[in-house]
């Protein structure tokens, strides 16, 4: 699959099996909802495995199959936020950032470019997908969160899986 990608259009996704499905056979058995990379960089570990850099492009819904075995090959929509800037918007970000600095505090060590990248970044909808990868520990609620297309309620869904991270933390 990785040569495949790497012969091509250097694109990747890869998404979630269903917790239903010890392994996937068929499309059925994982969720359609993932994120599309383009792979910046890839090195061979002489093992068979390989450690890669992967930019997120984008949010995408694996529309059809073009190919299911070896691996499979989608047909994609690219998933599009509906997001109105408002000042609630403003107010969950802002929130987000809070919980941020506590969960630093707790137990989490970032880079201090992190912190400054974070300070300085205006745009929501990374902020949430940035957090929620870097602190977000069950798979599944990162799921939801990907397959929520409203932004203001990814916010919020980030907000309260980031107080159970912060409860988690303090046990």
């Amino acid at each position: 699959m990785l040569e495949h990608a790497l012969q091509r259009d250097r694109m990747f996704s890869v998404t979630l099996i269903k917790p239903s499905c010890p392994e996937w056979r068929a499309p059925e058995d994982f969720f359609h909802f993932a994120t599309i990379g383009l792979i910046r960089a890839c090195v061979d570990r002489g093992d068979g495995t390989s450690n890669l850099v992967l930019q997120g492009l984008h949010r995408v819904r694996f529309a059809s199959f073009q190919q299911e075995t070896p691996f499979p090959i989608a047909r994609i929509d690219i998933v599009e936020s509906t997001k109105t800037a408002t000042v609630e918007s403003e107010a969950l970000g802002e929130k987000i950032l809070e919980l941020y600095r506590k969960l630093k505090r707790a137990e989490r060590q970032l880079p201090p470019k992190v912190d400054r990248y974070l300070a300085q970044l205006g745009d929501l909808e990374m902020l949430a997908d940035l957090v929620a990868s870097t602190f977000v520990d069950d798979p599944l609620r990162r799921q939801r969160m990907l397959e929520e297309s409203s932004l203001n309620q990814r916010l919020r869904l980030l907000i309260t899986y980031l107080q159970d991270e912060i409860g988690s933390a303090a046990v």
